[in-house]
């Protein structure tokens, strides 16, 4: 069912990417990696609905989304630039079953976001926190330049209660000053070093533009994990 729900804060994330902060009527909960429907209505009637990853736990009865702004993209810019706080929008949802983590596996975790698929692994992050678990997650964000990270302070300076996450930045076209590694995109060599042997057995979550997600899943095979412990979501 469709319900209210009032923009409380505006997080501006990069230049391209905002936090809006919901505070809906009635929200009973949700997983890690579900996404939820934003309905947009117009003084004309005119109404555009629009799926977007849930960004974080449920906290405080506020619902929380990252959106990254699309070129030309009716529905993004207006909730990234024109959406005031105060205002009401409408959000269906949780949506989603199956690109989740739902806290209560003890199998190690392999995040791989590229640009804004760090959304719902983000929000996984934050709900291993917030539960206190001690299941051990390795993150690789890939991602064009230092300036486009996405819960920059999160990631680089991780808050208490994220011991056992280990966050790799990989850099596309520009990287951090003194970086031996060239900025390229993600390959071989950064899976091996930085994510889980195939024979921990790990569960991998992979999210982002079609591209890197086909390209992801294929180096995880080529390196011996289990096609069935590799979950996708992608977009574009």
């Amino acid at each position: 069912m469709w319900q209210k729900a009032r923009l409380v804060e505006r997080l501006v994330e990069t230049e391209s990417a905002t936090t809006l902060v919901f505070e809906p009527e009635t929200w009973d909960g949700h997983v890690a990696g579900q996404h939820a429907d934003i309905r947009l209505t117009a003084d004309d009637g005119y109404q555009a609905v629009r799926s977007y990853s849930l960004a974080a736990p449920l906290e405080g009865g506020r619902i929380a989304f990252t959106i990254q702004r699309v070129h030309g993209g009716e529905s993004s810019t207006y909730l990234c630039d024109d959406l005031p706080v105060g205002a009401y929008a409408e959000v269906r949802g949780p949506v989603g079953g199956w690109f989740v983590w739902r806290g209560n596996e003890t199998r190690p975790v392999l995040l791989l976001a590229g640009g804004s698929g760090i959304v719902p692994l983000q929000a996984m992050v934050r709900q291993r926190r917030a539960l206190g678990s001690r299941v051990p997650f390795r993150l690789l964000y890939s991602v064009r330049t230092p300036e486009d990270v996405i819960y920059a302070d999160e990631l680089i300076r991780p808050p208490r209660g994220d011991d056992g996450v280990e966050t790799v930045l990989l850099f596309t076209r520009e990287t951090l000053a003194g970086s031996r590694r060239p900025p390229e995109r993600i390959g071989l060599a950064d899976l091996t070093a930085h994510g889980w042997p195939a024979d921990f057995e790990p569960d991998c979550f992979i999210c982002g533009p079609n591209g890197f997600v086909e390209a992801a899943a294929k180096l995880l095979i080529a390196l011996g994990h289990d096609s069935h412990r590799i979950k996708t979501e992608r977009f574009g």
